[in-house]
């Protein structure tokens, strides 16, 4: 919100970034300007809370172009409050500009939304935030590992102010060099390479495999919730890989390794087998939201899934069956591609 609020009254705009360097973009930046006004709205939501608004609203800018008021969390103000500002709202003076933020938009009243215009802020993508890491670090002479700003970017979903702390976290403890084990650790995350491994092992149909990672992921205190909707995830990339091929790059918000790995494992299993898992996947981690045996319902989960990847079903069966049958061989030859004849659970 300061951002666009400097973009709306810097002095020497660059097109449309502010600055940074002129009064105003200061005072901004330092929250002392005169000209803009920010509220709390989780903690200021009544009517006599907004008045203050209403009333500085009637005075035109001190220094700068326009008189900004930013109201965050604006989703908890009460219906009250919002009718007292509905009519600075809907005739405010040119130089007022109102600025409401919120995590829940769909709360905010109609009659205030139709009078806003409504800009939805999405996730940053997974490499752009590592791609900022990795520029902090050099400018910080921080030694920090590719995988470990991965896992730093893994664990702020999309949210670079969150990536950024978790750095200065991890160089406060750690010092300058990060290695993925430290970024790790504090996230509850498996590496890159052992979700790799197990995604494998699940295209592999190893049940002994699963239930040994899954054991040790346990025993080192790694998030397993987490872990479902990391595992869903890779899945779904997989799904993209197989059915996009060569195009897949652009849907994907991988890193180069990651992208190689999934373009291998996509070549081991077809896309309908590929649905199927993450059908499972997505049951799995909808179920986890009140199961007690976290473990154990990964568990069994993942070994269905095992194989469903590597046994043959009905419909493949039969195709074989009419395939020999149309070259004249003899039923009784396999033709199954399918490591095991018996239908899937």
């Amino acid at each position: 919100s300061r951002i666009f609020a400097k973009a709306l009254n810097c002095s020497s705009p660059n097109g449309p970034e502010p600055c940074g360097e002129c009064e105003n973009c200061r005072q901004i930046t330092e929250g002392r300007s005169l000209d803009v006004m920010e509220i709390d709205g989780a903690s200021h939501n009544k009517v006599e809370d907004v008045r203050p608004i209403i009333e500085a609203a009637s005075f035109r800018p001190a220094t700068a172009k326009y008189k900004i008021f930013i109201v965050d969390e604006c989703h908890m103000l009460t219906t009250a409050a919002w009718n007292a500002l509905l009519k600075t709202l809907e005739e405010p003076p040119p130089y007022v500009r109102f600025i409401f933020a919120t995590t829940e938009g769909e709360k905010v009243i109609p009659t205030i939304v139709s009078r806003c215009q409504r800009f939805d802020l999405r996730r940053i993508q997974t490499t752009q935030i590592v791609s900022r890491l990795k520029h902090v670090c050099a400018n910080e002479k921080i030694d920090a590992s590719g995988d470990a700003l991965l896992a730093i970017a893994r664990g702020a979903e999309g949210g670079m102010r969150d990536a950024l702390s978790s750095l200065d976290q991890l160089f406060a403890f750690k010092g300058p060099k990060i290695s993925e084990e430290d970024a790790l650790s504090v996230f509850g995350l498996v590496s890159r390479k052992s979700l790799e491994d197990l995604a494998g092992a699940i295209l592999a149909g190893d049940a002994a495999a699963i239930l040994t990672q899954v054991a040790s992921f346990d025993s080192a205190g790694k998030n397993m919730r987490r872990l479902a909707g990391e595992l869903l995830a890779h899945f779904r990339n997989l799904v993209v890989c197989r059915t996009l091929g060569e195009n897949a790059g652009a849907s994907l918000e991988v890193t180069a390794d990651q992208l190689a790995t999934l373009r291998e494992q996509a070549k081991k299993c077809d896309a309908s087998r590929l649905f199927r898992i993450s059908d499972l996947l997505s049951d799995m981690e909808d179920k986890l939201r009140w199961a007690l045996g976290v473990r154990t319902l990964i568990e069994m989960t993942l070994l269905r899934a095992g194989r469903v990847a590597t046994t043959a079903t009905i419909d493949e069966l039969m195709r074989a069956v009419r395939a020999l049958q149309a070259g004249g061989a003899s039923p009784s030859a396999s033709a199954v591609s399918a490591p095991s004849a018996a239908p899937a659970a």
